[in-house]
């Protein structure tokens, strides 16, 4: 009977290591799932803190300056203080149907799936709404794990934030060169003045930018760039039946 009881505690004794292992593994799983989340809800509740005109939210671009300690220029302005001339040019350059979507353009999304499933080379498809949730919550870099993530992102903000404050969040996070974000500073940096004061060229100019900043230099733009920026000048000059939603 000895013999039985020392053969059977080794075997006691495994069993429970076992058990702790799996009770750890449980225990870190459940964390994880937790923390995964919170870290979904998180946005949806700082959308509804960002609703008020007098909070000023930074983008994850911002918040990355910041902590590498590269420091970064961005001076706020409100939405009827920046030029109608620059947002109709980054409306007719970014998202012509912004005023009529619900934050994803679905005749723009058909179009990238079916170049994806036809095997060529897509195009961004991001609205406004999209590239505010992008810059506001996520990572950047072209990734299908993150475009999946930025739609309900997306048409929760368009939900319950009004057109007029997305548009005037996405001006002043936006990157318009590097350490320089929002209308007001890129206005200063690249052409001298206000982002009141810009001319119709100047903000389409700044439109045309958006896509690439860091290789694109609205205030010496080569002639690819020029041409770019006279066709987004002649549409936003006839932006009238697509602006309703933020004049």
């Amino acid at each position: 009977m000895g013999q039985d009881i020392i053969e059977v505690e080794p075997e006691m004794r495994t069993r429970r290591k076992r058990a702790r292992r799996k009770s750890r593994v449980f225990i870190w799983v459940r964390r994880a799932i937790v923390a995964g989340l919170a870290l979904a809800v998180m946005p949806a509740l700082l959308v509804l803190l960002y609703l008020p005109s007098f909070m000023h939210p930074v983008s994850t671009l911002m918040l990355k300056d910041i902590v590498t300690f590269s420091g970064y220029d961005r001076r706020w302005l409100p939405l009827e203080d920046i030029s109608p001339r620059l947002v109709n040019s980054v409306m007719m350059s970014e998202d012509g149907q912004f005023c009529s979507h619900r934050g994803i353009d679905l005749g723009e999304m058909r179009a990238i799936l079916q170049d994806f499933m036809a095997g060529e080379e897509t195009r961004g498809g991001s609205t406004i709404t999209m590239q505010t949730a992008k810059n506001l919550f996520l990572w950047h870099g072209r990734s299908y794990v993150r475009k999946a993530v930025e739609l309900p992102y997306a048409v929760y903000t368009d939900l319950v934030m009004p057109k007029r404050r997305i548009m005037e969040i996405y001006l002043n996070i936006a990157e318009w060169g590097p350490g320089i974000y929002g209308a007001e500073a890129a206005a200063q940096y690249h052409f001298g003045r206000s982002a009141r004061d810009l001319t119709s060229r100047q903000a389409a100019l700044l439109a045309v930018t958006l896509p690439n900043p860091h290789a694109r230099t609205p205030g010496n733009p080569g002639p690819g760039l020029s041409r770019l920026a006279a066709t987004i000048e002649r549409r936003a000059g006839h932006a009238g039946g697509y602006n309703h939603c933020v004049r």
